[in-house]
């Protein structure tokens, strides 16, 4: 059977509606499973909610409402923002799910039974806002603790610790030896030398008596999970692991054809929770080192250089954006203007600039006067002709090496850049074919070559060369641009009976030579009407 390729992005926490950090992660994973669905791969594509937390219990008692009640008004914010962004997910996490419930439980007990959780007694200063306790080394230079932990107060509590020291040197091997580990490579580094001063073991409970909002342990009715073993868990629950199997290879088979995941996560949840934790709580449940995920690191959206935040008000709505300006245009700005796990400044601005030159003007523009010419020149039909057979001049040279040497120049490097995890550099294959056909159209003047009859065969050349192109860009922007990678198959009536349909596109027709001569193309419809600012 088939390796399923698994892709996940970390769960949104249910305290508040989406960011534009949100949509940019869930569109980077979209675009990612789209393009593997591309190469004719099955593609398993998890999302979702982490529902539970003292925040979230907190929230709703602000509201007046139920904890239950308050995370599904914020998760159906989270589902609409999807649906309209066309993020196509193949199954939906939420923390609250029985399912759930019954693997986080399931493992807890395991663990616990192994010896490896154990209760113990913790004093000391606490993060209200954080929920954590605190140790000097969150302290500053000063001596306090600063801003970021909020109301800090001192606390005696009794709870449930996960060994988590036991496994440091494991973690510490695992990543000296797989250098793919983590990506970008320096994330590796930042990760290793967190493990590097790991110490002391992970709280992993709440009394109920403060935080009743959560999973229960299995082992212990006081207490409820908190957080870890409940938010970093959903990436194998939903994916069909077993709690009751011991060894990894006895897991169900559904399980083991998907896992081990590749893990989309923002830079702020790699140390300590994805790096460390999960990690760490993976090796501790039996998973092999060749079974541990690939944790692909991405940067933030800035406002001019500082992070956005809800407390700072400089928050970006990716909804109202959507809204505004249509789901291809935020999602094409999201995958162009970012370098993968680096920071990036946003700016509505750029935004539209970059729709306007290469979209609107580029591509909408190749598309609009390709059909208007075959309509008006050849009556809406293209010829294909075997351009070796015309007379040698500059447009034949053209036709030739940009059917031929560029395509597969631009193929090897839109496969290149995905493997690399770029979808915008990726996406510089199908502009440049798209600024090349803007050329050809230049150069040969289809206007000029229809008052020739001599040159009847050159201007079939040219248009079904317009036209072909047009097909293979459709496919090879299909994973950042579904909507209107659909509108230019619909404008050249090619494959309409799927029309709609995402398996309309496969990497391997992106060959020269797939609209057939004679195809009868549609009238011209604006893909990319210009954004005006004025």
């Amino acid at each position: 059977m088939a390796k399923t390729f698994y892709i996940t992005t970390a769960i949104d926490y249910t305290n508040s509606a989406p960011h534009i950090g949100h949509a940019y992660e869930k569109v980077l994973a979209d675009v990612i499973a789209r393009y593997h669905r591309l190469k004719g791969e099955k593609v398993f594509f998890l999302t979702g909610v982490d529902q539970h937390g003292q925040k979230v219990q907190q929230s709703a008692a602000k509201a007046g409402v139920a904890p239950a009640e308050f995370v599904k008004g914020i998760t159906e914010q989270f589902v609409d923002l999807w649906k309209k962004l066309d993020v196509q997910y193949d199954a939906w996490a939420a923390t609250t799910d029985p399912l759930h419930k019954k693997c986080v439980q399931g493992i807890l007990q395991r663990l616990f039974d192994e010896g490896q959780i154990y209760k113990d007694k913790q004093a000391g200063h606490y993060s209200v806002r954080q929920e954590q306790f605190l140790t000097d080394k969150e302290r500053g230079p000063d001596g306090e603790f600063g801003p970021e932990w909020g109301d800090v107060e001192f606390r005696e509590e009794e709870n449930y610790y996960f060994r988590l020291s036991k496994h440091k040197e494991w973690l510490l091997t695992y990543i000296d030896n797989r250098k793919n580990a983590i990506i970008p490579d320096f994330r590796q580094t930042e990760l290793r030398n967190a493990v590097g001063r790991l110490s002391g073991d992970l709280c992993i409970s709440r009394p109920k008596s403060r935080l009743d909002w959560g999973i229960e342990l299995p082992f212990d009715k006081d207490f409820v999970n908190y957080v870890w073993f409940d938010a970093l868990t959903n990436y194998i629950s939903f994916a069909g692991y077993d709690p009751k199997i011991d060894k990894y290879e006895d897991q169900p088979q559904g399980f083991r054809d998907r896992w081990p995941a590749l893990q989309i996560i923002g830079k702020d949840i790699l140390v300590p929770a994805h790096g460390i934790y999960w990690l760490i709580m993976l090796h501790a449940i039996g998973f092999p080192d060749d079974q541990m995920p690939q944790l692909l690191v991405h940067g933030w959206w800035n406002l001019s250089g500082a992070k956005m935040s809800k407390s700072a008000g400089n928050i970006v709505d990716p909804d109202a954006l959507a809204e505004k300006y249509g789901a291809d245009a935020l999602r094409y700005y999201l995958m162009s203007a970012i370098v993968m796990g680096k920071d990036a400044d946003f700016s509505e601005e750029l935004l539209i600039v970059d729709f306007n030159s290469d979209l609107a003007n580029a591509l909408g523009n190749l598309m609009n006067r390709t059909l208007n010419m075959i309509h008006r020149f050849q009556n809406g039909t293209i010829k294909w002709i075997d351009v070796t057979t015309l007379p040698e001049s500059q447009v034949r040279s053209h036709l030739q090496t940009w059917s031929e040497d560029e395509l597969q120049a631009g193929a090897r490097l839109y496969t290149n850049e995905f493997a690399d995890f770029r979808p915008g550099n990726a996406l510089s294959a199908p502009l440049a074919r798209t600024l090349s056909c803007n050329a050809l159209v230049e150069i040969s003047a289809p206007w000029n070559l229809v008052k020739d009859k001599q040159q009847g065969k050159l201007l079939d050349a040219v248009l079904y060369h317009l036209a072909e192109s047009l097909r293979i860009i459709a496919i090879l922007i299909s994973p950042v641009l579904p909507k209107a990678a659909h509108g230019i198959f619909d404008q050249l009536n090619w494959k309409m009976a799927l029309s709609g349909k995402e398996e309309r596109f496969s990497l391997k027709d992106a060959q020269w030579g797939g609209l057939p001569d004679g195809q009868v193309v549609g009238k011209p419809v604006p893909l990319f009407p210009r954004i005006e600012t004025t």
